[in-house]
């Protein structure tokens, strides 16, 4: 348990809608914990009772998530805190609660419009045949949350896989215990087991979590990690979105004044200490601006927190491996000849509390310079020429997000088609995850699949084609025996 002056979540005030209590929710045998298997067969076969939820079901599912939500924003607020050893209530606000009660706010919005089928062409061969896609529940959807963002990435996939019609389970991180257990308790008020179940445990758990039938599994985390979950899910054949990470690079071009750069791009880097998997992973600087970009960010970081990294609004790293691991590679590189510019303290395991350090005469035998950060190291790379930082960026692992801070519109056109994330913010970072009507996905080792907005809705939804024909069937003319005139004739009109 983590060391915390926070209240544990079983302590908080928590704000329980008597209306929203499901009072029809089928009980475990003598009260014995279902296993996973267990809890599975137990969704697929209310599933199996209930094949295609209506509308209305499901806007109420919505509906009671978010009351839910917006009802105990100060008990998930501490929650969160309590598991980082503090968290800044602000990241816990902008970077959780509110962006999941925003996409819950957008299912509920275009639900309807979503759920209706779709009319298609049959074409000339098939008429008066009638085609149209129906959008129908996959069943039950699997969910692996990361410990980073731990109600937006349960709460964001689980609202899309409700608006889908699905049930789900959502295996939650062992790291997040407090909120794990309030936001088990809320989902309690809204939600019978066989709809939405929450799953705890350590990496054995997970690993057996991931080895289930799911209908969809959807796994939030390291690209190492992914390759396993990846691995599980074959051998049930289970179709997986993986919403891993990578190296996202910062691109400051030429046109751009420092000043500017640094405003636009230090909160991506300073939210939640660093710890995002789109959060800036290095910089890439014009040669003669690299040190007053380090002089500009160093101030820009003291002005936002200006009682440093042991204020309020600072948030820690979430835990004792974390930290150490920080501090490691801060260690490697410094060993390796980098040079390291400290926007406050360096932090240490009992406090977990570390500014953002800035790392110059960095190399590719460094670790941090390998692998995903996730956490307040920025590395700060020096470039002479524009396509030497786009070569730069080519030769590596594609990443989740890239980052252009320039208003050169030629420039702007190369990123979008040149280069291959996940996802790009110009002129901005992090905050492309936050658009309610656009897809977040990764690709090759930064992920695969999208979620959010309406590509959520799709991504658990089977788009099956129904093809209906009447009274005369166009079909029939090509049944055998072959070789009549009017098969002739529909080949050379067909076929050419």
């Amino acid at each position: 348990m983590l060391e915390s002056s926070q209240p544990i979540a079983e302590d908080v005030e928590v704000r329980d809608p008597a209306a929203m209590v499901n009072t029809e929710c089928a009980q475990a045998p003598d009260g014995a914990e279902p296993t996973l298997k267990q809890r599975l067969e137990h969704q697929r076969a209310a599933f199996s009772a209930c094949p295609f939820p209506s509308a209305e079901t499901r806007l109420t599912q919505l509906s009671g998530l978010k009351r839910l939500l917006v009802d105990n924003q100060q008990a998930l607020a501490q929650a969160l805190s309590a598991d980082f050893g503090h968290r800044a209530k602000d990241d816990s606000m902008f970077g959780d609660i509110l962006p999941s009660v925003q996409m819950v706010k957008y299912q509920i919005r275009h639900l309807k419009r979503w759920m209706k089928p779709q009319r298609r062409r049959a074409g000339l061969l098939l008429v008066p045949a009638q085609v149209k896609v129906v959008y129908q529940p996959l069943g039950v959807v699997g969910i692996v949350v990361p410990w980073n963002f731990p109600l937006m990435l349960s709460i964001g996939p689980l609202a899309s896989a409700l608006a889908a019609g699905n049930r789900a389970m959502i295996k939650m991180s062992e790291f997040t215990p407090h909120t794990n257990a309030l936001l088990k308790r809320l989902l309690a008020q809204q939600f019978c087991e066989d709809e939405v179940a929450i799953v705890e445990g350590e990496a054995d758990v997970a690993q057996a979590f991931s080895a289930l039938p799911f209908d969809h599994l959807l796994f939030t985390g390291s690209t190492a990690v992914g390759h396993h979950v990846m691995r599980a899910a074959a051998d049930n054949l289970t179709p997986v979105t993986l919403e891993l990470g990578g190296k996202s690079p910062v691109i400051i071009a030429p046109d751009m004044a420092i000043d500017t750069a640094v405003a636009r791009m230090i909160y991506g880097k300073t939210l939640n200490a660093g710890q995002i998997c789109v959060s800036p992973d290095y910089v890439l600087c014009p040669a003669d601006k690299l040190s007053e970009f380090c002089e500009q960010f160093v101030r820009r970081f003291q002005q936002m927190y200006p009682n440093g990294e042991g204020g309020d609004d600072y948030s820690c790293v979430i835990n004792s491996r974390q930290s150490q691991r920080l501090q490691a590679w801060l260690a490697d590189a410094e060993e390796k000849g980098a040079q390291v510019i400290p926007c406050g303290g360096r932090g240490d395991d009992n406090q977990r509390r570390m500014a953002t350090q800035l790392l110059l005469n960095v190399s590719d035998e460094m670790t941090l310079m390998q692998q995903e950060i996730f956490g307040p190291l920025l590395p700060v790379i020096p470039y002479t020429d524009i396509d030497e930082a786009l070569e730069y960026i080519a030769k590596r692992p594609r990443p989740l997000a890239l980052y252009l801070l320039s208003f050169d519109k030629a420039l702007q056109q190369r990123i979008e088609t040149e280069t291959h994330s996940g996802g790009v913010c110009i002129n901005d970072t992090i905050f492309h995850v936050a658009a309610d009507d656009a897809p977040f996905g990764g690709i090759g080792p930064s992920g695969m699949g999208h979620y959010h907005g309406h590509e959520g809705f799709l991504t658990f939804s089977k788009a099956k084609t129904v093809l209906k024909q009447g009274l005369f069937a166009s079909s029939l003319l090509v049944h055998p025996p072959y070789g009549r005139w009017l098969q002739k004739l529909l080949v050379k009109i067909f076929v050419r």
